[in-house]
């Protein structure tokens, strides 16, 4: 029975024995086969076809479906051949890129063991060295998942036996983008610093190589920094460059402008709408690269209304002519029924800096906020808070700007609105609805709460906000086109949407994709009749600065102005809508300092800031024969029994 059994055993363990090889062989047997099969079934990329599908046309149109610009990348490409690439360039975009590119067969084995693991962990990576890049540049496929990695390691293995290494990394540097619409390194040798490869410094092909992973990143010079940090690191890592020579360099200071890297046939402020609609297109819903666009021929439609554009452009040109050259300026409008921007002035031609997005003090123009945290609260319109002048809170005093207003210190809060009372909104936000709350209302109504890592609105170390925000002073910033937004919220009665230049994309293909409404109530249950109250408040402010309608279309307006000492002020906006159109128009300077007209007086709202809106509201609103549409009527629901404090 002993010997029964130790037969058994030996039976049962030749059997595991057994099944362990044959699950050892088909491990290494099935990923050979498949290895083997897909070798034999996909195509080695030819640099000439992949060249010819990158120079199709993005051409942008206006709203109207007229031509606004065609973007074509032929002009922003030339061919190298692998002699004329200096050896500079070629470590640098090693060390960028693959560093074991002229010993691997195609690819990296440890980088593509990284990049699985991270992939089965349920991350995102990369992994790819140059033959593989090249490989997916050439299908247009860079779907993040094991089987598109997997064809894309056999065919940069098959382009490795087939081709030399010299022309594989020729054809890759003639196709590759680093952005500003520069195809192959040649192009962005031109695009960023105006020069030949043979010019460049280390310093410059490390820059210029680190943008491969980054191209849309190429104004962002804190990226910038960052990729060139490390593409140095690793040249010094792999001894193409010493420590030494490292120590010599250091980041390259600046780009060449814009303008100079990528011709293009818009001038004036409308290069700034290019930028923007390119910036729009890479986020998402879209989610395509301007290398993408090109290679697919996409045509964008946007939301830019030509007349409009017109229009703005005549009333800065006009009001703004004469004025002193250190006076900037910004002008965006917005549709509210649809959140499109309709005009747009970000500064006066390539290589300036776009005004409309920088971060600036919005002074007493952010009051409507205040009273929309009031109304949440259930403060209405009609109660009363001390508005005598001056006040003083936690240390800071605040002062009334000097003027009549007939309430003195007895006003209620659609007059503190109407009249700009800085220490009325100074007590009802202290004393009632809490910082915290005027800046939730204003992120409600469109203003985002982070802008290129700054968070908006808020305190110190990201805690909420001082009472410097009841009157748009102090760390308090927000970009002209938040303002236009927040605003077109308050016309659409409540609903928000996100602001946007690009209306819908088609593709060469016939394919088309339009940009989804995302209207939502920004103000939860009662965001309609909060709003309408709001705009109630505003209804006189453009008779009380001047600044009425040719021909008396319904207007709600805020002026607004951040003041300095005396009389004095250091920025001035107007911001105000009708149902059909909001816009905000903004002047100030690239310093914090008293901003004056041409005559020696200081700037208001209704000043060169009132001016120009009402200029380009006039015409364009004429121009378009928009309806003169009423404001709808406050709706009941909402409380507004009279409170003193």
């Amino acid at each position: 029975m002993a010997e029964q059994g130790d037969n058994k055993k030996k039976r049962d363990w030749r059997r595991i024995r057994r099944t362990c090889y044959v699950l050892v062989s088909a491990a290494f047997l099935v990923p050979v086969a498949a290895f083997v099969i897909t070798y034999f079934l996909v195509d080695v990329p030819d640099p000439d076809a992949i060249a010819s599908q990158e120079t199709q046309t993005v051409s942008l149109y206006y709203a109207d479906g007229s031509k606004m610009v065609d973007i074509a990348p032929e002009g922003t490409r030339s061919k190298v051949s692998y002699e004329q690439i200096p050896d500079v360039v070629k470590h640098a975009v090693f060390a960028a890129e693959d560093a074991t590119f002229e010993e691997n067969a195609g690819f990296d084995v440890k980088s593509i063991v990284r990049a699985v693991w991270i992939q089965l962990s349920g991350g995102h990576s990369g992994g790819s060295g140059i033959t593989q890049q090249y490989v997916k540049q050439a299908t247009g496929d860079d779907a993040p998942n094991l089987g598109r990695k997997w064809t894309e390691l056999v065919a940069a293995f098959k382009m490795n036996n087939e081709r030399s290494k010299e022309d594989i990394l020729t054809a890759y540097l003639n196709t590759v983008y680093f952005g500003r619409g520069a195809y192959g390194v040649r192009a962005g040798s031109q695009a960023y610093f105006g020069k030949e490869l043979d010019q460049l410094t280390p310093s410059e092909a490390a820059q210029l190589a680190g943008m491969i992973q980054g191209p849309s990143k190429s104004e962002d010079a804190a990226y910038r920094l960052w990729r060139w940090q490390n593409v140095m690191q690793q040249m010094v890592d792999k001894r193409w460059l010493s420590t030494s020579e490292r120590s010599d360099f250091t980041a390259p200071p600046a780009l060449i402008d814009r303008d100079k890297a990528r011709p293009t046939s818009l001038s004036g402020p409308r290069q700034a709408i290019e930028d923007q609609v390119l910036d729009e297109l890479a986020q998402q819903p879209f989610g395509l690269t301007e290398d993408q666009a090109e290679r697919q021929g996409v045509k964008i439609y946007t939301t830019v209304d030509p007349r409009a554009q017109d229009a703005a452009e005549q009333a800065v040109n006009s009001v703004m002519n004469g004025q002193p050259r250190s006076l900037r300026q910004a002008l965006v409008a917005v549709n509210p029924k649809t959140g499109g921007i309709t005009a747009y002035w970000g500064n006066s031609g390539p290589g300036t800096t776009d005004n409309a997005q920088t971060l600036q003090q919005p002074g007493t123009a952010f009051q409507p906020f205040d009273l929309v945290a009031a109304l949440q609260q259930g403060i209405g319109t009609s109660s009363v808070f001390n508005s005598a002048s001056p006040q003083t809170f936690d240390a800071r005093q605040i002062t009334n700007t000097e003027g009549s207003y007939p309430c003195k210190a007895v006003c209620t809060l659609a007059q503190a609105l109407q009249y700009s009372i800085s220490t009325e909104f100074a007590n009802l936000v202290y004393n009632r609805v809490s910082t915290k709350a005027v800046a939730d209302a204003a992120h409600q109504a469109g203003v985002p709460g982070e802008v290129d890592g700054t968070k908006l609105l808020a305190g110190e170390n990201g805690g909420n906000p001082d009472i410097s925000i009841a009157n748009g002073g102090g760390s308090t910033q927000v970009r002209p086109i938040d303002m236009a937004a927040a605003y077109a919220t308050l016309a659409a009665d409540g609903q928000r949407r996100s602001p946007h230049f690009i209306s819908k994309i088609t593709f060469s293909d016939g394919r088309s994709f339009e940009r989804p409404d995302d209207a939502a109530a920004a103000f939860g249950t009662n965001s309609q009749q909060i709003a309408d109250s709001v705009t109630a408040a505003l209804a006189n402010g453009a008779q009380q600065n001047a600044l009425s309608l040719a021909d008396k279309w319904p207007t709600a307006v805020k002026t607004g102005a951040q003041p300095l000492d005396g009389h004095d002020n250091a920025k001035a906006w107007t911001v105000g809508y009708t149902r059909s159109l909001a816009a905000s128009v903004w002047v100030g300077s690239d310093r914090y300092e008293p901003i004056r007209d041409k005559d020696g007086n200081p700037i208001v709202g209704s000043g060169l800031p009132g001016r120009i809106w009402q200029s380009f509201m006039n015409t364009y609103l004429k121009a378009s024969s928009a309806p003169a549409e009423a404001f709808p009527p406050v709706a009941t629901g909402l409380p507004h029994t009279p409170t003193t404090r």
